[in-house]
């Protein structure tokens, strides 16, 4: 019996292979359309990633996709993931994805942010949110490696104005694809779990303007802003740029969303397209075969 499994385990990887290399062959003329874009998405693919999703999405029907989105603070992390939300919603696949965000994971520093009496007290006494150790990167492990194995979870919910953490904040319900976005996942000791390692760069002029304005939102202003900058630099340079390197992708953080959904929406597509047509070739039935 063993034999015959993995001999039928044979003929399915044999049959899907000319879909796989269709999908492969597809995904590059669409890379290659977008290379030659003023301001292309995509910086560096690896070819091999976009094979090894392809064959084991076709072949491994019940496998979750974990997805790593690292890049600085105010590099368009999430911007991005929420427009490849929108081409989901858009393409009828609401319950494709579930999104794990490394800032809910950062520890409650209510207290202390009320005994330095403000952010720029808080600062001087050496406390920083940009350094790994600002957050819990090993529950946040263990709950993407939950929703991985197909169990629900509950991440934290925190309040960046106050500094205080909720633990048993947002039901996250595994899913199909499991996209992880912050500062620190595709660090080491989090990146050895993921599918699909993407770093999304963008320019520090631009980083510096959004972050600025973002700070405004969260209630730090001038010096208090000024030295937790300082320090999102710094840091950023130990804990945050080497991990492009170890980037299966690498986005281009200053495209517009209305690209980012047409980009994505292009890609779904063109997957789905391709897949359903292997499935309808597989359903057809020669003439007096199978009768």
């Amino acid at each position: 019996m063993q034999i015959n499994n993995e001999t039928d385990s044979q003929q399915d990887v044999n049959s899907t292979f000319p879909v796989v290399v269709k999908i492969v062959e597809s995904l590059k003329r669409i890379l290659e359309e977008d290379r030659n874009q003023k301001q292309p998405l995509f910086i560096n693919v690896k070819e091999s990633v976009i094979f090894n999703l392809a064959r084991r999405a076709l072949n491994e029907k019940d496998t979750r996709f974990l997805i790593g989105i690292a890049g600085e603070s105010a590099s368009g992390k999430t911007t991005f993931v929420q427009n490849a939300i929108r081409s989901c919603i858009a393409e009828e696949r609401t319950d494709l994805y579930t999104i794990i965000c490394c800032d809910d994971y950062y520890y409650d520093w209510s207290k202390e942010l009320i005994e330095a009496g403000s952010y720029e007290a808080f600062f001087a006494k050496g406390y920083s949110f940009d350094t790994p150790n600002a957050i819990n990167l090993n529950l946040m492990k263990e709950h993407l490696i939950s929703l991985k194995n197909g169990s629900a979870v509950r991440s934290p919910d925190y309040n960046f104005a106050t500094c205080e953490s909720k633990p048993h904040g947002v039901l996250k319900k595994p899913s199909k694809i499991i996209v992880n976005e912050g500062l620190y996942v595709l660090n080491e000791g989090i990146r050895d779990i993921m599918d699909v390692k993407v770093y999304v760069f963008t320019p520090f002029d631009v980083i510096k303007k959004r972050w600025y304005i973002r700070a405004e939102s969260r209630g730090k202003t001038g010096r208090a802003a000024d030295m937790q900058f300082e320090n999102v630099n710094l840091t950023a340079q130990t804990y945050i740029r080497p991990a492009m390197e170890s980037a299966d992708i690498v986005m281009n953080g200053v495209v517009s969303s209305e690209y980012i959904q047409e980009m994505t929406e292009k890609i779904f597509r063109t997957i789905d397209d391709i897949s359903k047509n292997m499935i309808d070739c597989k359903q057809i039935k020669l003439p007096g075969v199978g009768v």
